[in-house]
């Protein structure tokens, strides 16, 4: 089988992430949770998957989503989706090689402890580091998709930022607790919410300044006719 490096084959793919406006973040998300499997088995030609542990590694939560995406992912040429059928036989999937500069081997195995010069082959003793740096690249490709999307929808790149930070320090899950299926849904509830915001702090601004007139000492405030006559009882 061909010899995969780590480094190569992550950077050819995400920049095909970036050119790719099919994609969502959680196309990639589930692309990252396959591609972590695939690194734990030492980079088989295809291996067999547990639904509930793709979507626990792509921190996907909703069944229909995860269907979804995975068969459109296979669609797209980023992996090969094989069902199954037989609740007693896991799904397969084939993951395509994006490093373009790799030699094979002729089927030779590969020596993890010993791995031939130039090759940045990751051992499956590092399972927590390297799943960090999975979450660390979904990250930026999510944020980068969202500053697109802002862009498109003429909101300002700072309120891209709030709206990534907001929902990235609570795991992507409205109000804490529901995982978020659409984020382009939720991106446009929040653009909505920030215009009635603003609307209402210039209302409330409108009302603070707004106070009683003084007295203008030019006018007859007491309504006096200039020729009263004086010589009148009140």
């Amino acid at each position: 089988m061909p010899e995969i490096n780590y480094i190569k084959h992550l950077n050819s793919v995400f920049q095909q992430f970036s050119k790719d406006s099919r994609l969502n973040p959680t196309h990639i998300s589930l692309y990252i949770g396959l591609f972590y499997i695939w690194n734990y088995n030492r980079f088989p030609d295809s291996f067999f998957i547990n639904r509930e542990e793709v979507m626990s590694q792509s921190k996907i939560g909703s069944k229909s989503t995860y269907h979804r995406c995975i068969k459109e992912l296979s669609h797209w040429k980023y992996v090969k989706y094989y069902p199954s059928h037989n609740p007693f036989k896991g799904s397969k999937v084939k993951m395509f090689n994006f490093d373009t500069s790799i030699v094979t081997t002729n089927g030779q195995a590969v020596d993890l402890k010993n791995p031939i010069k130039g090759q940045a082959l990751v051992s499956y003793i590092n399972i927590n580091k390297h799943n960090t740096n999975f979450i660390k690249l979904e990250a930026i490709a999510k944020e980068k998709l969202i500053f697109e999307f802002f862009k498109k929808e003429k909101w300002p790149e700072l309120e891209a930022k709030k709206f990534f930070n907001h929902y990235q320090g609570i795991g992507w899950k409205v109000g804490g607790k529901t995982k978020i299926v659409d984020w382009q849904a939720t991106a446009r509830s929040w653009m909505l919410k920030a215009d009635e915001m603003k609307l209402s702090a210039r209302a409330k601004s409108r009302a603070n300044n707004k106070t009683d007139l003084p007295l203008n000492h030019f006018q007859d405030n007491l309504h006096t006719n200039n020729n009263k006559n004086y010589n009148e009882p009140l």
